[in-house]
């Protein structure tokens, strides 16, 4: 079976402007859940993605597919969201199937996760490191970096070998580099500056009259 949706959806994914549509729709829908004293509104949604969208590709590609009409679409979830989920995540897909934002449903699942961590005074912190980190060292890391930040750290763990020693640690757009590979670049660019300090502090040797 031809599968155009996926593609459909990517394209709309790859638009710029789709990170900051998604942001609008993750925050209504956070809104949403708080003015009805939802506790945890991100649980159904999460469930949602990885529980049926994930598993049975078919049903999301007619979910998201642009071949699929708003009525089929509104349909699909009438008979089978509805009677599974609550009314505040039916009326949330009828929403994005009514604007035809149905395939950015990942991304909103994403920008939602982030404003609600934002919303609980927390904030995501990307570690990478070369290998693994052992739970006590996971522990000493987000010690020091409650101590040192004014917000609840949120790790997410990577890996990166070529990193050879020590840890990339990124909070939003500043990234503090402090593995071996980062050590010896910093090492080279100054002998290389050295180097070229010494070539130049010899030419101008040279063409001084006095010669010194």
């Amino acid at each position: 079976m031809s599968q155009p949706a996926p593609a459909a959806v990517s394209h709309v994914l790859a638009d710029p402007s789709a990170k900051a549509v998604a942001r609008v729709y993750a925050q209504a829908y956070l809104d949403a859940a708080a003015s009805l004293g939802v506790s945890a509104p991100l649980e159904e949604f999460a469930s949602f993605q990885e529980e049926v969208l994930q598993p049975y590709p078919q049903f999301a590609e007619l979910l998201t597919s642009e071949l699929t009409t708003r009525d089929e679409k509104l349909g699909l979830i009438a008979r089978v969201v509805q009677p599974r989920a609550s009314e505040l995540f039916t009326n949330y897909l009828r929403v994005l199937a009514r604007h035809e934002r149905l395939g950015l449903l990942p991304l909103i699942l994403q920008e939602a996760v982030q404003e609600q961590e934002r919303r609980e005074g927390k904030r995501r912190v990307q570690i990478t490191s070369p290998q693994p980190l052992s739970d006590e060292q996971l522990g000493q890391i987000r010690d020091r970096l409650k101590a040192a930040l004014p917000y609840e750290p949120v790790l997410h763990l990577e890996t990166d070998a070529s990193l050879l020693g020590g840890l990339l640690i990124r909070v939003g757009d500043t990234v503090f580099d402090g593995s071996l590979r980062a050590r010896l670049k910093s090492l080279r660019l100054r002998m290389r500056e050295r180097y070229l300090h010494e070539i130049q502090s010899g030419r101008d040797r040279f063409s001084s009259p006095e010669g010194n």
